[in-house]
């Protein structure tokens, strides 16, 4: 079964999760990668936005739907066991 609107539905499944703890693992090229704990904060039609709180740092991240699809960011509930259960993941998976 293939989906017509991929990133449709990745908006939709965050949408649910909007104010939620999340965990975020970004790629951001040539090995650089961080990990950081965050709420999702808000969804917009091209955009979604994680606000990390964490001591002496606050800051919003921004990542478009097409950064899940193509797994260079990856989105986790925070709190559910060592790993947390995986949100927003593409249709392939």
């Amino acid at each position: 079964m293939t989906v017509k609107n991929p990133l449709g539905q990745i908006r939709k499944e965050l949408e649910s999760h909007v104010g939620k703890k999340i965990k975020l693992r970004a790629n951001r090229g040539r090995r650089r990668t961080f990990e950081k704990v965050g709420v999702l904060e808000n969804t917009y039609p091209s955009i979604f936005v994680v606000r990390v709180d964490e001591e002496n740092y606050f800051q919003r991240l921004s990542f478009s739907y097409a950064d899940v699809l193509t797994s260079t960011v990856e989105l986790r509930l925070h709190g559910y066991g060592t790993d947390g259960r995986k949100i927003a993941s593409c249709a392939g998976e």
